[in-house]
């Protein structure tokens, strides 16, 4: 660009440019995007448009949001909303605390796109280093409760426990539907389990150890550590309960862990929890990773993830994602859960956090807050002089101390004197109250705790006791791995981070096409506020006269998507977008049942919806009735129409993705919704492909009822490598009534009669800032902006690439809409060189593969988002082409190459396979790393070959393996 070429500003509005976010997080500029129309045939983005979003759909009018704000003025106003916040010293408890993340973790994981921006490890050669994070985070697990297998996260400890009962169900001998879940538990997993168990048509009995001696269950669950902190062996009733074949689950702080004796070692057979407690910040209830332990008899029938040690072509130790047939949203209806994500990125902070502390440091901090509540205590006991009305209740505790005030006026005093001076109590009831120690208690709450209780400040004590009696106590060596043994300096852990991530295809290297996934810019200003103090610090049960302002921003951030979808009502609970398919269709069914027709249980589903979503309304006790789709990727009317009228008076819902999963926009979307509604059913939507909505269209005004929304996909969320997400749901005014409320902290736009889907009452609270400052960022015109490239983007994917790779379906003016689904099935037909051949051959390109094999198998399917430049997409396109020209050289048998023998089949090439002195490839090592010219400028190098899956599946083994076995 020349002098004369630069703009010149003559306005003040041009020259403070609130609207430059927009332009930094859309790939192409005005000049670019006009290339890519007449690429296309197009001349301006408005034809585009009209020939791509069908017209009955289309939205005339602008969305109902304010303009563009700049990075500057949208974090200064999100500081007014933290500014009402006040982060007391929290001594709740009830499952959260009060935490200290080393700074090496934070700097170099949490806010590092490294870690952060990588997606789901699919291709496991490409992702090396979170599979070994996760596996780490596996051994955390096993170590600390026993048993021999751990998952890789799941989404919280309520829902955790829900799945666990689900989980005794499948494996238990018992023939009962009744549940025994110990009074003890926390209220808000109770909460859960009730959901869960309402719709699975079971009996969920509550009560003391004696009641669940006596009784006939599938399945029975114990707190370790109550709620009120009161910590109690459950061997005996456990042996007791397993007499009559109920399968067992205990819930268990994995801080309390570090001293207590294992659930193993009492006889369960699931130990679940969550792992906040490891380094992971409060944030108003989430994202936190809960873990779930087994024995190996039941592996398969456990929810969620597995990572598992196999070999790569070479032999060398390769991780990857085990037992892959269980992913659920591949089994659909025969899903035994509909987990679709995990807290990847929280399961690895906590796994790191052992793994800087190692066994001595952990041992530390657990010993110390016992130490500091067992003082506690003492004080309270000797107290007799100054108050002799307070007593301790219970004698065995880990952190919790519960005094009897001897009065409710005295109860009230010493809570209200300790929110006057920053600290906040737990309330019990009328007399007590609960003080729960966590690894930020310091010698100075000690004195003023003491004070509030007693009227006189204590020091500590120098001695630090232990008072749980030895037969609590665990006697067996814990995190004896050397990985928990080798990293405990600075310098060491900084390493050994930067040795992971560099193992890790991330978008901070190139883009990642993958469908449905919506891999897209994830800004920096989005991601700050999340570490402010007032976002991060917060217990979901604080006062709410403490949590203004984060009701402030959730509810700013309701108007928004409010406004973005059409919808009346937002519920911000669902805390994935599984869990959002569930709450979706729990507030149908809620719906239903309101009107008296409990008989409306027929959920009808198209071949081209999201394979979540037949495990979800399983989950919800519905039968699933698939819908055929006709050859362009559309819902088959006809058939629709039939199994409408077929099951009319049972009719509950329809689950649709929209644009479908195929990348289409149907054209009779409206139609399809007037049907169901015709039939007394609701429509549920998929928001998965939401990217393709936004400004365009309205799901609230083509006829859904209610619609799931993945933050973690449009709204920029990052995926984390496979988690953290946010699914809150959008609903219509007469489903408003029936979403999901809290039984500890009721939500503030709720129903009192409604139980819970998650156990926060907002979800994973800490990361809907980054949305916020998204959509205000963005504004009205940056949004619409956004879809509008998106669109462009994958239409000229799609063109560029229809003669290399057929595209499988097209609306009908031949546009896709934000995805596009390449056939890879001709070319294996013709060659033998599969999907998966290109996938591991992407990666020498420095690539990540698109979506493989779904929703059609022996198909990539290929979404470029709107953030990706037009020089990116090219170089993806290139990479693909030049694979074709591979596949066809090889057919051929030029060169000496094979259909046996050549890039492909041998992808990806490690860089010591092309170092290496023996070199037994018809083609060159050239022509292996570096096969096309950009390559050279920005080579990355898969950490291991082509994993043998077959092999890690015969051989499962899911803990840390030897030292020795990676040298």
């Amino acid at each position: 660009m020349t002098i004369s070429q630069q703009p010149t500003f003559d306005t003040f509005k041009g020259l403070f440019n609130e609207a430059e976010f927009v332009y930094r997080h859309l790939g192409s500029n005005d000049s670019k995007q006009a290339e890519l129309l007449s690429s296309i045939g197009y001349s301006d983005m408005d034809s585009f448009i009209d020939d791509t979003v069908p017209e009955p759909v289309r939205l005339h009018k602008d969305l109902d949001l304010p303009l563009a704000m700049s990075e500057h003025a949208a974090l200064a106003k999100l500081r007014t909303m933290a500014d009402k916040i006040t982060v007391n010293k929290s001594y709740i408890g009830q499952g959260y605390s009060p935490v200290r993340m080393p700074a090496v973790i934070q700097r170099n994981v949490l806010e590092n796109p490294g870690w952060y921006t990588a997606y789901t490890p699919y291709q496991a050669e490409i992702a090396q280093g979170r599979l070994e994070a996760l596996l780490n985070f596996q051994q955390v697990c096993i170590d600390l409760t026993g048993l021999e297998l751990a998952g890789a996260s799941l989404l919280d400890e309520a829902t955790a426990a829900a799945e666990a009962m689900a989980m005794s169900k499948r494996v238990s001998k018992s023939k009962s539907d009744k549940y025994f879940v110990d009074e003890r538990i926390y209220p808000q997993t109770l909460d859960v389990i009730r959901t869960r168990a309402k719709y699975f048509g079971w009996e969920v009995v509550v009560g003391d150890f004696e009641l669940a001696k006596s009784g006939d269950y599938f399945g029975a669950i114990f707190q370790y550590v109550g709620k009120e902190g009161d910590v109690k062996d459950l061997t005996e009733v456990i042996s007791a309960v397993k007499e009559n074949k109920t399968y067992t689950s205990v819930v268990s702080d994995i801080m309390s862990l570090v001293l207590l004796k294992s659930p193993a070692e009492m006889g369960a057979d699931i130990a679940l929890g969550s792992t906040q407690r490891f380094g992971i910040p409060m944030g108003f209830g989430g994202p936190h990773a809960a873990y779930f332990a087994f024995s190996d008899k039941a592996k398969r029938s456990a929810p969620g993830r597995i990572i598992g040690v196999s070999k790569d072509a070479q032999d060398n130790v390769a991780l990857r994602m085990a037992l892959q047939t269980r992913e659920q949203h591949i089994r659909r209806e025969k899903a035994n859960s509909n987990i679709c994500t995990s807290q990847v990125l929280l399961a690895n902070l906590a796994g790191m956090y052992a793994v800087y502390h190692g066994p001595t440091g952990v041992k530390r901090i657990a010993t110390r807050i016992h130490a500091f509540a067992t003082a506690f205590a003492d004080i309270i006991n000797n107290s007799s002089d100054s108050n002799d009305s307070l007593s301790v209740v219970h004698e065995q505790f880990f952190d919790t101390v519960v005094i009897d005030c001897g009065s409710e006026k005295m109860a009230t005093q010493i809570f209200e004197n300790a929110d006057n001076v920053g600290y906040n109590l737990w309330r019990i009831n009328e007399t007590k109250l609960a003080v729960a120690f966590s690894e930020t208690s310091d010698e100075e709450d000690f004195k003023v705790l003491t004070q509030l209780f007693v009227s006189k400040s204590h020091s500590l004590p120098e001695t630090a006791t232990v008072s749980l009696d030895d037969a609590h106590l665990r006697k067996d060596d814990i995190l004896t791995h050397p990985v928990f043994n080798s990293h405990h300096t600075e310098h060491e852990m900084l390493r050994y981070l930067k040795s992971l991530e560099d193992k890790d295809l991330a978008m901070n290297r190139s883009m990642i096409s993958l469908g449905s996934c919506t891999m897209k810019l994830n800004a920096t200003s989005e991601m700050l506020p999340i570490t402010w103090p007032e976002f991060a610090n917060i217990h979901p049960f604080a006062p709410r006269d403490q949590v203004g302002g984060y009701i402030e921003m959730i509810a700013s951030l309701q108007d928004q998507l409010k406004a973005i979808t059409g919808f009346d009502e937002i519920s911000m609970q669902p805390n994935s977008g599984a869990s959002g398919e569930y709450a979706g269709l729990l507030a149908i069914r809620r719906y239903h049942e309101s009107l008296g027709e409990t008989n409306r249980d027929v959920c009808l589903i198209p071949m081209s919806a999201h394979g979540t979503n037949p495990a979800t309304a399983m989950m919800m006790g519905m039968q699933v009735v698939v819908v055929k789709t006709d050859g362009n990727g559309n819902v088959d009317i006809d058939d629709l129409t039939a199994k409408c009228e077929e099951h009319s008076e049972r009719l509950g819902a329809l689950m649709i993705t929209y644009p479908s999963t195929h990348g289409v926009f149907e054209e009779g979307i409206r139609h399809i919704c007037d049907l169901i509604h015709k039939h007394g059913g609701q429509v549920y939507m998929d928001g998965a492909n939401m990217n393709a909505q936004v400004g365009v269209m309205q799901p609230a005004d083509v006829g859904a009822d209610v619609l799931h929304m993945n933050l973690h996909k449009t709204f920029c969320i990052p995926h984390g490598g496979g988690g953290p997400g946010m699914g809150p749901i959008g609903m219509q005014a007469h489903l408003a009534p029936f979403i999901a409320n809290h039984t500890i902290s009721p939500v503030f736009n709720a129903q009192n009669d409604y139980s819970a889907v998650s156990a926060a009452p907002y979800g994973s609270a800490s990361i809907l800032p980054i949305s916020w400052m998204y959509i205000a960022m963005m504004g009205r015109d940056g949004l619409l902006k956004a879809t509008e490239l998106a669109l462009l983007n994958a239409n000229y994917v799609a063109d560029q690439l229809k003669d290399d790779y057929p595209v499988l379906y097209a609306g009908k003016n031949g546009r896709v809409a934000h995805e596009c689904i390449i056939d890879i099935r001709p070319l294996k037909e013709e060659t033998g060189i599969t999907e998966s051949d290109i996938a591991k051959r992407l990666m020498d390109y420095g690539f990540h593969a698109p979506t493989m094999s779904f929703p059609v198998a022996g198909t990539l399917m290929i979404e470029p988002t709107e953030s990706e430049s037009k020089e990116e997409i090219d170089r993806f396109i290139s990479a693909l082409k030049a694979i074709k020209a591979e596949a066809m050289k090889a057919k051929a048998e030029e060169d000496g190459w094979t259909l046996e023998n050549n890039p492909l089949k041998n992808a990806p090439h490690t860089a010591a396979v092309i170092t290496s002195s023996e070199w037994d490839y018809p083609y060159s090592r050239d022509i292996a790393a570096f096969p096309l010219p950009y390559i050279r400028n920005n080579k990355f190098w898969p950490s291991v070959g082509r994993v043998d899956d077959v092999y890690g599946d015969k051989n499962l083994m899911c803990s840390c393996p030897s030292i020795e076995n990676y040298m």
